[in-house]
């Protein structure tokens, strides 16, 4: 990429709690943030939000009347925005452009609408604008008062890695020069979580770790899902007052053999990797923060990719999954953010499941990966100033 990208801003809202600085005292903790809810008449694992957080939301909610019937999808978009926008300085009058992702977007509206329909046999005046994709860039733009762009779409979990792809397309064409972008998710509610047992995919066991990610010896699948958001400022240029700087993005998608499959050895990430590597040598990554959603095949087939690509130096790998959980379009965007700040931090967060010989003594360069169904994978590269 010739162009360098700067982060000049990033905000969350996730188990980890309210802000950044509360994400980065838990990833400094060897503790999970995964619970159990009572869903579909037994216990589940989830990983939602705290009680602090949960509060900040339900003040966003009764704090404008049009607010009262948004899902939480925008809510959590709406309030990390405002964070990250405050932080970087940005006006409305800048006109920024935003693109938000989701997955799966507003869920349990859309679950609590349907069950009324079908109890009632009619809807909800608001059932239809309030469930929309489009809903949740076009409030954030409302709420922020800019005139855009503004764009929302769902590539499944690697929605918010391309929402970043396509803020890094804006500002290197120059018809924007400051970008907003992110993911937002909140799936913890009875069919979505009932659609991933379905597919024999989430955690049963009640152990020390739940989510058992990047655990190459585990031998049941262990994706929990978790809620969140996670929005980042994007600028062109390097400017001084950058986290950390956008040199290199990769993207790729495979042809489906199955509804949810990837290849073995994730074609899809090598090419991804790869691509987003550019010219810098595999050797200089330090670290790869990985999909790795917590299934054996979701695991074992992306450190496979990374063993084609990093054939000299393996960087040390890492994943937030065994602390949060899989939050779907947000789970990129929260990637993101541990790379970002383990830059600043200059610290590196360790899985409890891998033992590295040797650790990076600076982090200069870090990979991070998102894919999701279908194998339509992307590659950050991220770099210190």
């Amino acid at each position: 990429m010739n162009t360098s990208i700067s982060i000049t801003a990033l905000s969350s809202i996730s188990s980890l709690g309210k802000n950044t600085n509360d994400a980065w005292l838990a990833y400094t903790s060897p503790k999970h943030y995964i619970t159990s809810q009572f869903v579909n008449n037994s216990n589940v694992f989830v990983s939602q939000l705290p009680e602090v957080a949960k509060q900040e939301i339900a003040l966003l909610k009764q704090s404008d009347n049009k607010y009262k019937s948004l899902d939480n999808t925008v809510l959590f978009a709406i309030y990390t925005a405002r964070l990250a926008v405050k932080q970087a300085g940005w006006l409305g009058k800048d006109n920024f452009g935003i693109n938000i992702g989701s997955s799966r977007g507003a869920t349990k509206l859309f679950e609590t609408y349907h069950e009324g329909f079908l109890k009632n046999k009619k809807t909800e005046t608001l059932s239809s604008p309030t469930t929309t994709l489009g809903n949740i860039s076009s409030w954030v733009a409302h709420d922020l008062q800019t005139g855009g762009p503004e764009i929302s779409h769902s590539i499944t979990c690697s929605t918010a890695l391309h929402a970043v792809l396509n803020g890094v397309a804006w500002l290197k064409s120059g018809m924007c020069t400051k970008f907003l972008v992110g993911g937002s998710e909140a799936p913890l509610t009875p069919f979505t979580i009932a659609q991933m047992q379905a597919l024999k995919i989430y955690a049963k066991q009640d152990i020390d770790y739940p989510c058992q990610a990047l655990n190459l010896d585990k031998s049941q699948n262990t994706m929990v899902l978790g809620e969140g958001a996670a929005m980042f400022c994007l600028e062109q240029g390097e400017k001084k007052q950058a986290l950390a700087v956008i040199r290199g993005v990769g993207y790729a998608t495979e042809i489906l053999k199955h509804n949810i499959s990837i290849s073995s050895d994730a074609q899809c990430f090598q090419k991804s990797m790869k691509m987003a590597l550019g010219n810098l040598h595999p050797d200089a990554i330090d670290v790869i923060v990985m999909h790795a959603p917590g299934t054996i095949k979701g695991d074992s087939s992306e450190v496979k990719a990374i063993n084609s690509v990093f054939v000299n130096k393996q960087p040390a790998l890492t994943t937030n999954k065994w602390k949060i959980g899989h939050t779907f379009g947000a789970s990129g965007a929260l990637n993101l953010e541990l790379a970002v700040l383990m830059l600043q931090h200059q610290q590196f967060i360790n899985v409890p499941f891998i033992t590295h010989d040797v650790l990076p003594k600076q982090i200069n360069h870090i990979l991070v990966n998102a894919v999701g169904f279908g194998g339509n994978a992307v590659t950050i590269l991220v770099s210190r100033l």
